[in-house]
């Protein structure tokens, strides 16, 4: 069996201490390195050393039995969730570690909304029992509280003869057939761990143990315990699928990490991607930075590949459908400031293969300004690709102050019109607009006939909509929430070319949100602040001052619990006020809650200075032709000129 678990956590609670200690006890390494020591084996990056934080998600491989598990580190920092929620997609399992004496911090519940999102079932580990000030009963009750009722303590180490009177009383609860067994004295341990199992699979309970990574204690008995409450089931012999979740760069060589879905994959298997098909050259089984090479990995096991360049992360190779969003975003932009004698389009290559790496940096290429933009998830990250661009391609970068980064929406319906007709061309685009539920997207229908535009011209239009983001008109931010139509169109049976529609198109949708209300969106967080009630006062005066709104207070005997959203460009900072005023003992958890409408759009108008009309990669005129020459229609006037309107 392979089982795939990943160990996560918040900011020091331990994880990659943890991790270390599973890998020593199978025997997968010789010695515990620690984080203080830089020695850590998964930790194996120069900067993650330096740092001492986890940056990448690596795995190591240990066996248990007659069962494989990689153990898949994440990391911790908010900085490098994309990191860590594209290796939650390929966990079987995970373990979420919380400290005994900080409790569930701010990054562990977005830690566990993500897992229950893409339902892994899991477990919890309560670290650092040794410490002064541990409370293992305390973080009990918050976990039960903030996170689920079904969280379950195991007080007695399970084994296949035996399960604590504690837990058959709580599975005897929650089940009538166990219940009759309890109360007639004849509930054995088999029947519990096979419920057991079953509950944690379907995310009904979440065991949660307690030990001290460092010290060493219940370490063992938690690996003991394993092989007892996983259990996995793959589908070997189906066509293979594999998910690619990390890629990597050995030298110039690309390596794609996937995770196999289903089937077997060989060494000289090929691919299609669209037009190119691509050869695997070698498969490697990665334990940190070391690896043997394989000539075949079966369903459930984690691997890297060489020959495969065309794959992005998130594509599920072996299956032609569209690859699921991520939910974690970055909400912040910055501009690459480089004053070095590379010409600005090698600097922009190299960046391009970092986006490979990190999907989420979306790399933005300016031609007009000759720049280059990165999204970014915050500060750290921007210090760490300072540090990435410098040591592995010998490169001085510094970034300009990080931006919030805006979208753009409409708030009334409109049909948009363009036309494409210079010489010796020929295309027309109508579009229904429509605003979006909040959060949707883009999405497109084709209500377009046949018989006025051919099935491939359709397919053209859908495809150049959602090729790249669409600049809106109030900043230049991205178009978002848009329910586009494809209404009707026209092409030339001589004179259309491939990039006619791209051009008809684009000034369909720019024309249409000239008619339309634009409506300028921002991020936001939603939040959770839990101090002292003595400061509930500041809380709700600190938040309506930063354009937020809150619900009802909590209030409990000690502390007041606040919850709501607020904009990131006034909450992103307040982590450290709140720290400050509540003396640290404040807790705050910061979710991203999607865009809405922007609190200070005036401001920001005038901070960004966007020109409509000066945006060399738009118009919103569309082109006509008569008498051997192209002549620009201004938008106001192009619905009129349409040839499809007769």
């Amino acid at each position: 069996m392979n089982v795939t678990i990943g160990v996560l956590a918040h900011v020091d609670a331990g994880k990659t201490t943890f991790s270390e200690q599973l890998l020593f006890h199978t025997n997968s390494i010789q010695a515990r390195g620690r984080v203080d020591h830089q020695d850590t084996f998964l930790d194996n990056h120069e900067l993650e050393r330096q740092r001492g934080i986890t940056i990448f998600a690596e795995q190591g491989r240990m066996t248990i039995g007659n069962d494989t598990y990689t153990l898949i580190d994440t990391p911790g920092h908010v900085d490098f969730s994309p990191e860590m929620e594209r290796a939650i997609r390929v966990m079987d399992y995970a373990i979420i570690i919380v400290s005994a004496v900080e409790g569930l911090q701010g990054h562990t519940e977005t830690v566990w909304q993500l897992l229950r999102q893409y339902h892994v079932p899991t477990f919890f580990f309560i670290n650092k029992i040794d410490r002064e000030g541990a409370d293992v009963e305390a973080v009990m009750a918050q976990l039960q509280k903030d996170c689920s009722e079904d969280v379950l303590f195991v007080d007695e180490p399970l084994r296949s003869d035996h399960v604590s009177n504690h837990m058959m009383e709580w599975l005897a609860e929650r089940d009538e057939q166990l219940l009759d067994a309890f109360l007639n004295e004849t509930l054995d341990s088999s029947s519990c761990l096979t419920q057991i199992q079953t509950m944690v699979k379907q995310e009904k309970v979440f065991l949660c143990f307690s030990g001290s990574a460092l010290k060493d204690i219940g370490i063992k008995e938690f690996l003991a315990q394993l092989p007892l409450l996983t259990e996995i089931h793959f589908h070997n012999n189906a066509p293979f699928q594999g998910e690619v979740f990390k890629i990597r760069h050995d030298g110039h060589q690309r390596l794609t990490f996937l995770k196999a879905l289903q089937g077997t994959l060989h060494v000289r298997d090929e691919f299609s991607f669209g037009d190119v098909t691509e050869k695997v050259t070698e498969i490697r089984l990665y334990n940190g930075s070391r690896y043997v090479t394989v000539q075949e990995v079966e369903a459930g096991e984690i691997f890297a590949v060489k020959g495969i360049s065309q794959a992005n992360i998130g594509d599920i190779i072996g299956n032609s459908g569209n690859p699921q969003p991520y939910e974690l975003v970055p909400t912040l932009q910055a501009k690459v400031q480089y004053e070095g004698d590379q010409h600005i389009k090698e600097v922009l290559k190299i960046f391009r293969i970092l986006e490979a790496e990190e999907p989420s940096l979306r790399v933005l290429w300016h031609e007009k300004f000759q720049e280059i933009h990165v999204h970014i998830m915050g500060v750290i990250q921007l210090e760490v690709l300072i540090d990435v661009l410098n040591k592995r391609f010998s490169l001085d970068i510094l970034f300009s102050e990080p931006q919030i980064l805006y979208m753009e929406t409409i708030a009334t319906t409109v049909t948009g019109y363009g036309h494409f007709e210079p010489l010796k061309h020929y295309a027309e685009v109508h579009l229904l607009m429509e605003p979006n539920t909040r959060g949707t997207g883009n999405t497109f229908v084709n209500a377009c006939h046949a018989d006025d535009l051919s099935v491939g011209h359709q397919r053209l239009i859908e495809k150049h909509l959602f090729e790249r983001d669409h600049h809106g008109l109030l900043t230049g931010f991205p178009v978002t929430d848009v329910r586009f139509t494809l209404l009707t169109g026209r092409a030339h049976i001589k004179h259309t070319d491939g990039g006619d529609f791209r051009e008809a198109t684009f000034r369909a949708l720019r024309q249409g949100l000239e008619q339309a209300e634009n409506v300028l969106l921002e991020p936001y967080y939603r939040f959770k602040l839990k101090a002292p009630t003595d400061f509930i006062g500041r809380m709700m005066t600190d938040i309506q001052q930063a354009a937020g709104t809150f619900d009802a207070p909590i209030l409990t005997e000690h502390d007041a619990i606040l919850t709501g959203r607020a904009p990131i460009a006034t909450f992103m900072s307040y982590s450290t006020t709140f720290a400050a005023y509540t003396n640290g003992k404040g807790v705050l958890s910061l979710q991203f809650d999607g865009y809405d409408v922007c609190h200070n759009t005036e401001d920001i108008f005038a901070q960004i200075g966007y020109d409509k009309n000066a945006d060399p990669e738009y118009t919103s005129s569309s082109i006509f032709c008569a008498k051997g020459k192209g002549y620009s229609v201004p938008w106001q006037e192009a619905e009129a000129a349409m040839h499809c309107i007769d």
